[in-house]
C-alpha cells in the first residue's frame, strides 16, 4: 500500500463521494475496486478511520430510510395529482408585456447585441403561453403485498408465517395395544 493513500479519502471531498457510493448502493467489493485497494484493506481502514465508517454508514442510512419511506408509502396508499397542460396564445398585451420585459433583460445582459440580433430574438419570442387545463386527483390504493411485507419484518412476533406454538400439559391417548409383547401383537395380526 502506497504511503499516504487513504489521506484523500479523509478530506471532505473524499467522504463525500465514499458517502455517495454507498448511497448509491455499492456493495463494500466495489467501493474496495474504486478505492483501488484490496477488500482487506478497505475493512481495516474502516476498523482505523472512523470517517470513513461513518461517511459509509451515513450513505446507507439515507437510502434506507428513502426505501422505506417509499414501501410505508405504497403500504397505505396514497393520493396525488394529475395535471393536464395545454398551449393557449397570448393575447396581444400579454405577448408585449412579456417581449418588452424579455428585450430589456436581455439587452441588459448583453449590451453590445446588434440591432439584427435583437431583431432575431424578437422573431423568436414565443406567441403562446403553457396553462393547467384540468387537475385530478388520483388515489393509489394501499398495496397488500407490501402491507404483508411490512407487517413480517415489523411484527414477526405476530405476522411470519411460522408460529411458535408451545403446548403444556400432557397429552393422553388410549392405546390399546400397550403394554403387549412383539409376539401377541404378531399373533394379532395373522389371526393366530
Amino acid at each position: 500500500m502506497a504511503k499516504g493513500k487513504y489521506e484523500y479519502w479523509l478530506t471532505p471531498d473524499g467522504l463525500l463521494l465514499l458517502e455517495s457510493w454507498a448511497r448509491d448502493g455499492l456493495t463494500d467489493e466495489q467501493i474496495a475496486h474504486n478505492l483501488n485497494i484490496t477488500t482487506s484493506t478497505y475493512y481495516e481502514w474502516k476498523k482505523k478511520y472512523p470517517e470513513i465508517s461513518e461517511a459509509l454508514k451515513k450513505g446507507k442510512e439515507v437510502v434506507d430510510i428513502l426505501v422505506e419511506n417509499a414501501l410505508l408509502k405504497r403500504a397505505l396508499g396514497y393520493s396525488f395529482n394529475e395535471d393536464k397542460y395545454v398551449t393557449v396564445p397570448l393575447k396581444q398585451a400579454e405577448y408585449f408585456e412579456k417581449l418588452d420585459e424579455y428585450m430589456n433583460k436581455y439587452k441588459y445582459e448583453h449590451p453590445d447585441a446588434t440591432n439584427s440580433e435583437l431583431m432575431l430574438i424578437k422573431e423568436q419570442f414565443p406567441k403562446t403561453k403553457i396553462m393547467l387545463a384540468e387537475r385530478k386527483v388520483k388515489d393509489v390504493a394501499p398495496d397488500t403485498t407490501a402491507q404483508i411485507f411490512w407487517l413480517k419484518n415489523r411484527r414477526p412476533d405476530i405476522w411470519r408465517d411460522k408460529q411458535n406454538v408451545e403446548l403444556s400439559g400432557e397429552v393422553n391417548t388410549n392405546n390399546p395395544f400397550e403394554g403387549l409383547t412383539t409376539e401377541e401383537l404378531r399373533k394379532l395380526i395373522h389371526g393366530d
